[in-house]
């Protein structure tokens, strides 16, 4: 038996859509039509979609807390179809249902039914599997996920003034430059000769007039080569990343996140039973930065020829401040994974108020940019007029 998702008209002709199970596509239409609904289109839920993080969070909480009620995992993804909050992700649902009727394991179903399940995600749901505690990993998994939705909320929140500021300065740049000042520049230049500073602000407005047709091409272009160049595994991403940690201010911010990140995941992993080599591999790729995780896979063949975890973190620069000192101490207490959700917190607190101090620097400085552009084209206008008036009045 499958699931075939279905689009096409009730008995009233409204359209319909939803799910309907079957052998084969001939016999879900069967069934469709026995139950007065005219089939246009019937496909099978295997087609791999993609979710957004929060919805993956929602169902793995879902499924862990009916896993902790003592549900059986089948029958769990048949209620979680029903559940009116997941009806977004029911193609999912029942396309990772149809894997476990398959025999799949809950990790291979998921990721052949989504292109958005991670290694990361992965790698947890197969611990949960393999050490009897799936609803507790799921839990965490999607504790993690949320976490990391809601920083990148916090980014995106907090980004939101500054575009907002540097778009309206962009149009009063574009009005300024392309309509006011040529138009004054029409009625004072005949009076006389025009201020260099008017004769400056003319000149870069041809220039925008002229050349967005170029530098809108050119933007394009740059974007599609950029995003090229730095694919994983490209080297020049690979050499972007590592100057990412040194630049002034941001560097600081980065590595703060990269360090938060790696802590999390590999608490979460090894609390799920994982290795401390995979759960350096894993963490390591979780935390988006090529440099870290390129270095993460060496410091898990280290821990493999008997290396301590503390000294291979010490040995990988972006997390070689403070986090090999807490696992050093976990290590030592054989309190592991508490220490690294400590350490995490820590770390999370500190990139906030990094966060909150950055944009306090950041919002008044775009405004006196655009204050001060404003400034520079008000006087390409005013001194062409306080020129006339002075000739004028001698």
């Amino acid at each position: 038996m499958k699931t075939f998702e279905y689009k096409g008209f009730d008995a009233a002709g409204k359209a319909v859509r939803g799910l309907t199970e079957g052998v084969s596509v001939k016999q879900a239409r069967e069934h469709l039509a026995a139950g007065g609904i005219l089939a246009e289109r019937v496909t099978s839920t295997g087609r791999s979609v993609r979710l957004q993080t929060i919805e993956r969070a929602i169902l793995y909480r879902e499924l862990s807390a009916l896993l902790r009620a003592g549900v059986p995992l089948l029958q769990a993804f048949d209620i979680m179809l029903q559940a009116p909050d997941l009806s977004g992700v029911r193609v999912v649902l029942a396309s990772t249902r149809d894997g476990i009727r398959e025999g799949r394991a809950l990790a291979q179903a998921l990721r052949e039914a989504t292109t958005s399940v991670g290694t990361f995600e992965q790698a947890v749901i197969e611990a949960g599997e393999q050490s009897g505690g799936l609803d507790v990993m799921l839990e965490r998994c999607a504790v993690f996920l949320e976490e990391q939705d809601r920083v990148r909320e916090r980014v995106q929140g907090a980004l939101i003034y500054p575009a907002i500021v540097f778009a309206v300065g962009i149009i009063v740049a574009i009005l300024m430059l392309g309509l006011l000042l040529p138009r004054a520049a029409e009625v004072l230049g005949s009076r006389g000769e025009l201020p260099g500073l008017t004769r400056f602000m003319l000149g870069i407005g041809s220039v925008i007039g002229r050349g967005w047709p170029l530098l809108l091409v050119g933007a394009v272009v740059l974007v599609f080569v950029g995003r090229r160049i730095l694919r994983r595994g490209n080297p020049f991403r690979l050499r972007v990343d590592r100057r990412l940690f040194g630049l002034p201010g941001f560097g600081k911010g980065y590595r703060l996140l990269v360090n938060m990140r790696f802590a999390r995941t590999l608490a979460i992993l090894m609390g799920g039973g994982v290795s401390p080599i995979q759960g350096m591999i894993l963490a390591g790729r979780a935390t988006g930065s090529v440099w870290v995780e390129g270095e993460a896979v060496a410091g898990a063949d280290a821990v493999e020829h008997g290396s301590s975890l503390s000294d291979a973190m010490q040995a990988i620069p972006p997390l070689a401040d403070t986090l090999p000192g807490w696992v050093r101490v976990g290590e030592a207490s054989g309190d592991l994974e508490r220490l690294l959700d400590s350490a995490a917190a820590r770390f999370e607190s500190a990139w906030d108020r990094f966060l909150q101090r950055w944009l306090a620097i950041v919002e008044p400085l775009l405004i006196v940019v655009i204050g001060g552009f404003v400034l520079l084209v008000t006087l390409s206008v005013l001194l062409p007029i306080l020129n006339l008036s002075q000739a004028l009045g001698q």
